[in-house]
């Protein structure tokens, strides 16, 4: 029990496309365990471990077993190394050759068995460790290469160990059950292990493109805003270091006008600071109709399912309980998208005539979230209510965190926020 608990809990920590890697790892890894119990099959069904054969027998069993073990290692390298795009090391797929080609040796000195059982057994399940291994690192096309060669070798020791059948041509005919089974078997053992590492490869790609899509998405808003405020400070900066230096220049001379220049230089600079004022008040004020449908919009790409209550009642609320409740479901919703690994998220309005609006943004990503660092934003958001009368409340019930803000819907609020110091 304090296992399964131990994994639940890694688990929850994790984010989907690290709960999908750690899931295909323990699949694809968690395969080579049977080796060793094929190893023990294959030798049981010539009694290998009687008389003479022990020793061969012995060597057989150590050499399989260092071969699950390594292509174990190597299918859990191939596997973390998809998170960083690159390709298993060439000198280790050699190594797993090799070490298929030691077994497969090992293996020929095993009796001969009815079927796949003793030698041929031994050999088939050289190769089919090897292609497992294989299987998370290499092409489709090659591996499928690599499955005819290893059915055509089983099918020739097959046919060596094959009694003399009456009629020559029959002969040729006996190893080919076993080329087909060999064969149909490894490709089936290859595709699933190749479908498993490309749906894993996907997942990987699709996080690194929602990032890098955030990182554009935070990088043009920084551009626009520097725009903006170039648009508005360069020329009024441009001006004034003009007026500055004639003003200079006509004191420097004793010539009149340096006074009128200077306090045109006053005039420009608080005409200016109004604008930047302007600037920084038009990029902050929130819209609540655009906030809920931006919300609507990030948290669908972020693969959270999404629940719209009552968001056409904001229409009629005053200006400032709107802006107020945009910025409540900016940042709530921003918290969900970073801190929480949400499946659902609920959005609900509900106005209460005449009394108060409350809107609560709930999900259900508390216990699956990473633990995250104490922020700011929530109390950015009392302050923000604070001046309208509001108040903010966070509940938690099992894995649902439900964020609630109250505010009184009155003509005192129908001016905008308070958006502090500009």
């Amino acid at each position: 029990m304090r296992d399964s608990g131990a994994v639940i809990t890694f688990m929850r920590h994790r984010t989907d496309p690290e709960r999908v890697e750690a899931y295909t790892a323990w699949s694809l890894v968690g395969s080579f365990v049977v080796v060793p119990i094929v190893a023990l099959t294959v030798i049981s069904s010539v009694n290998g471990f009687e008389g003479e054969h022990l020793p061969w027998a012995s060597a057989y069993l150590a050499a399989a077993l260092a071969q699950a073990g390594f292509g174990a290692w190597t299918s859990s390298r191939a596997i973390r190394r998809l998170r960083e795009d690159v390709m298993v090391s060439p000198t280790v797929l050699m190594l797993n050759g090799a070490l298929a080609l030691l077994v497969a040796a090992l293996a020929l000195g095993l009796e001969a068995g009815s079927g796949l059982g003793g030698r041929a057994g031994g050999v088939a399940l050289a190769f089919a460790v090897c292609l497992m291994a294989l299987g998370t690192a290499l092409p489709m096309r090659v591996l499928v290469l690599l499955s005819a060669l290893g059915a055509a070798g089983v099918a020739v020791v097959a046919w060596s160990m094959a009694p003399d059948a009456p009629d020559a041509d029959l002969r040729y005919l006996q190893p080919l059950p076993a080329f087909i089974s060999v064969g149909v078997a490894t490709i089936a053992i290859v595709a699933s292990y190749r479908f498993s590492v490309w749906l894993l490869a996907v997942v990987w790609e699709l996080d690194r493109t929602r990032t890098a899509h955030a990182r554009l998405a935070v990088a043009e808003e920084r551009l626009r805003f520097s725009r903006d405020l170039h648009d508005v400070v360069g020329r009024a900066l441009s001006a004034v270091a003009v007026k500055s230096e004639l003003a200079s220049a006509l004191a420097a001379r004793g010539q009149e006008g340096a006074l009128e220049q200077m306090g045109e230089v006053r005039d420009l600079a608080q005409e200016t600071l109004k604008e930047v004022r302007g600037v920084v008040a038009g990029y902050r004020v929130a819209d609540l109709g655009g906030e809920i449908e931006g919300a609507r919009s990030v948290l669908r790409s972020a693969g959270t399912a999404v629940e719209i209550i009552g968001a056409e009642d904001g229409a009629g609320l005053p200006q400032g309980v709107q802006e107020a409740l945009a910025w409540v479901v900016r940042e709530s919703v921003t918290n969900v998208v970073r801190h929480a690994a949400a499946a659902h998220c609920t959005i609900e309005l509900r106005v209460n005539p005449p009394g108060s609006a409350r809107l609560e943004v709930r999900n259900d990503g508390v216990g699956r979230a990473p633990r995250a660092r104490g922020g700011s934003g929530l109390a950015g958001l009392r302050e923000r209510l604070a001046p309208l009368g509001g108040d903010l409340e966070t509940t938690l019930d099992g894995e649902w965190y439900t964020l609630s803000a109250v505010l009184p819907v009155t003509e005192a609020n129908t001016s905008t926020i308070e958006r502090g110091p500009s």
